[in-house]
């Protein structure tokens, strides 16, 4: 599909006919609730197959065709010109990639059962063909070993419905915090050890589930091999069922990093084991943060840039974030508490507001600053779909196994769609 930055002065009739779209369709494909205020540097879709590239100076068709990873004779046929053709600049070249060529990856989201409620299972329902996997967030440990349940029965069903493999998260949070010590009391026990797996198979085999997915965060480096030890136990375990084994990993850039997020985490050791690691490539800009991207496209290259220096690419799922942050200004440390808030939110305050949307090239994020009602300064970043295109063209560019989404229940359509227009989504069930 097309990605349009919304300019001065232009409608969305006039971007339909700019593309021989009706507009109707545009704003069906990103559910525009008021069609004729669009937002100064908002990221559109248009739903049409293919895209079209203006030539620039000094570009060829067969330097057009490398940077879309589509082959320079398709381009040259499905644009009717001779291999020898000179292309004025702006001229609009057709860019469509032939189904055959779109790469076969997988995708998992996280759900929140406490957030998503009883709208858990129409949600699934709704981004459903575009998903390999469910983990469902979260199973947590307690002291003895054992787990607290979860009423997930109806959305495990959903899944199924849906040809979706439902994952069991397992967590170290106690008191709505991860726990380092609450790991240690687990992980450096035998017994608890043992009876933490069984607990686990035991529902498993009760209510469907077809993996695990470990999600135990700040273990800190005095647990490090103690949860590589649980990882190889379950992989024993679970290998004798045929089920899954996933991780959730902390963002890191380089070895040595300090920190009981990073320290607990071993790359190497979990890329090796688990079927497939969850790349936590969000929170750069969070809760308690300065102003900045959720999840900046330069940090999460080198992510996966060190990630492939410990497992093979086809072991990574790079994360990606459904939600973005609004901060009150001036920020104040250790003070000032960003909200969350989803694409669509962010439209809605932009136009509210009357704010126009920049774009950071580095990051690839799109942000702006308002005064609210009070005249407050706020300043809000989230994800457009320029920012999951750069990102869909990093998992083409490295070969990973595909990415996965915190967490269902935000509203960002243009994301579906582009994923329908960059990949074939690989279903297991």
């Amino acid at each position: 599909m097309q990605i349009h930055v919304v300019r001065p002065g232009e409608s969305l009739w006039s971007i339909g006919q700019m593309y021989n779209v009706p507009y109707q369709m545009i704003s069906e494909a990103n559910d525009l609730p008021q069609a004729e205020r669009l937002v100064v540097g908002q990221a559109l879709v248009i739903p049409f197959e293919g895209r079209f590239h203006w030539v620039m100076p000094g570009e060829s068709v067969w330097q057009i065709s490398q940077q879309y990873r589509v082959p320079f004779e398709h381009v040259l046929r499905v644009n009717n010109i001779p291999i020898s053709a000179f292309l004025p600049v702006g001229f609009p070249l057709y860019i469509d990639m032939p189904p055959q060529m779109k790469p076969s990856i997988e995708v998992g989201a996280y759900m929140d059962l406490d957030i998503t409620g009883e709208d858990s299972s129409s949600i699934v329902n709704e981004v459903g063909n575009h998903l390999t996997y469910l983990q469902l967030f979260s199973y947590q440990m307690n002291s003895d070993g054992t787990l607290t349940r979860m009423d997930d029965q109806a959305v495990i069903n959903t899944a199924y419905e849906n040809q979706i493999v439902p994952l069991m998260v397992i967590t170290n949070i106690e008191d709505g915090e991860f726990s380092t010590e609450l790991a240690a009391t687990v992980l450096q026990d035998e017994e608890r050890q043992n009876r933490l797996l069984d607990e686990a198979l035991a529902i498993m085999d009760e209510k469907g589930f077809l993996g695990i997915d470990f999600d135990l965060e700040y273990v800190g480096a005095e647990n490090r091999e103690a949860y590589n030890e649980l990882m190889r136990n379950a992989r024993a375990r679970l290998d004798e069922q045929g089920y899954l084994l996933s991780s959730a990993l902390a963002p890191q850039v380089e070895p040595g990093m300090t920190g009981d997020l990073y320290e607990g985490h071993d790359y190497a050791v979990h890329g090796e084991i688990a079927d497939f690691v969850f790349l936590m490539t969000y929170e750069w800009g969070y809760t308690g943060s300065p102003p900045q991207a959720v999840a900046p496209v330069d940090q999460v290259r080198r992510v996966i840039e060190y990630a492939l220096t410990q497992m093979p690419a086809d072991k990574i799922m790079m994360g990606m974030p459904l939600y973005g942050y609004d901060w009150t200004l001036p920020f104040v440390e250790g003070e000032t508490q960003a909200q969350p808030l989803d694409h669509q939110q962010a439209i809605e305050l932009a136009r509210q507001y009357n704010a126009a949307i920049e774009f950071d090239e580095t990051a690839q994020s799109p942000h702006f600053t308002y005064y609210d009602d009070e005249g407050t300064e706020h300043e809000v970043w989230f994800e457009d779909a320029r920012t999951v295109q750069a990102k869909f063209d990093m998992i083409k560019e490295y070969g990973l196994r595909g990415m996965f989404y915190w967490v269902l229940g935000w509203e960002f359509p243009q994301n579906w769609l582009l994923i329908e227009d960059n990949f074939t989504v690989n279903k297991r069930v």
